[in-house]
């Protein structure tokens, strides 16, 4: 399955980024520009840009498998079902997008019953290509890429982001009160997608949020683990695509962080 290759001959990895590079190519395009903008919910907008990008990408993907399935964060119907599915965030940080701050990527992911097999997060501003193929390790622009080596949380760089859950976003800023001063600090860049790529090359030493979509978090997961780290959710599970919340780092720091959060709000599963 792994093996799967396009109508071009081309591997399905190999697939996934050309489809990022072209999506992101039109993101560089349409940046700082006039755009249309929605709002679906407080804080959480979708533009024109959003359904433009997940078009190219839904028609370039089924250019080359038509037998795979579609889901995309602005799909009329996103549910995922069993078997092969590809899962995309065609800009996984709108709000910076569309206000004009230089942090957001493009998110492919291709799943299998539940689990990434492949995953791709392009961050077009940086021209920053992560990248995970089941079995083959995490690479970044070509590189392999480890999750940070750091053992204690009072010597970490932790990430995180605000939930659209008002009571989620506010247990999280209980975490960070929690633990402060005890982390070296706190990043909340606005975009999962990288926060999580950012943990599956070392940049951050632990990233969490409160809740994620599949597409947030799909090639985010295999990054990580394919880095040799680990993804769990706020019940201390392997995380997988449709998980309640995630934290992600390498086992020693995830166990600290188990254990401080301990009995807090945060950690318990959404209703």
């Amino acid at each position: 399955m792994l093996d799967l290759v396009g109508k071009s001959g081309k591997d399905v990895l190999e697939v996934a980024k050309e489809v990022a590079l072209e999506a992101g190519d039109l993101l560089m395009r349409r940046f700082r520009s006039v755009l249309e903008i929605n709002y679906k919910g407080r804080g959480n907008i979708v533009t024109d840009v959003d359904k433009e990008a997940q078009d190219l990408i839904q028609r370039s993907l089924f250019a080359e498998f038509p037998e795979i399935r579609f889901v995309g964060e602005e799909s009329e119907n996103p549910n995922i079902s069993n078997g092969l599915c590809w899962i995309v965030d065609p800009i996984d940080g709108t709000r910076n997008f569309a206000s004009g701050i230089p942090i957001f990527s493009i998110v492919i992911g291709l799943i299998s019953d539940s689990n990434t097999i492949v995953g791709v997060n392009y961050d077009p501003i940086r021209n920053d290509m992560f990248e995970a193929k089941l079995g083959s390790g995490t690479r970044l622009n070509g590189k392999l890429m480890q999750v940070s080596a750091q053992t204690k949380i009072s010597e970490c760089i932790i990430g995180m982001d605000m939930s659209y859950s008002n009571q989620g976003g506010a247990n999280s800023l209980d975490v960070v009160k929690s633990i402060w001063p005890g982390m070296q600090t706190l990043r909340i860049m606005g975009s999962s997608a990288l926060g999580l790529s950012y943990v599956s090359s070392g940049m951050i030493d632990l990233y969490f949020n409160h809740q994620l979509s599949a597409w947030d978090q799909v090639a985010g997961i295999l990054l990580v683990n394919e880095a040799g780290g680990y993804v769990i959710d706020r019940n201390n599970q392997q995380a997988q695509v449709k998980s309640d919340g995630i934290i992600a780092s390498n086992r020693e720091l995830l166990s600290e962080f188990i254990e401080l959060t301990k009995g807090m709000n945060w950690r318990k599963q959404s209703k």
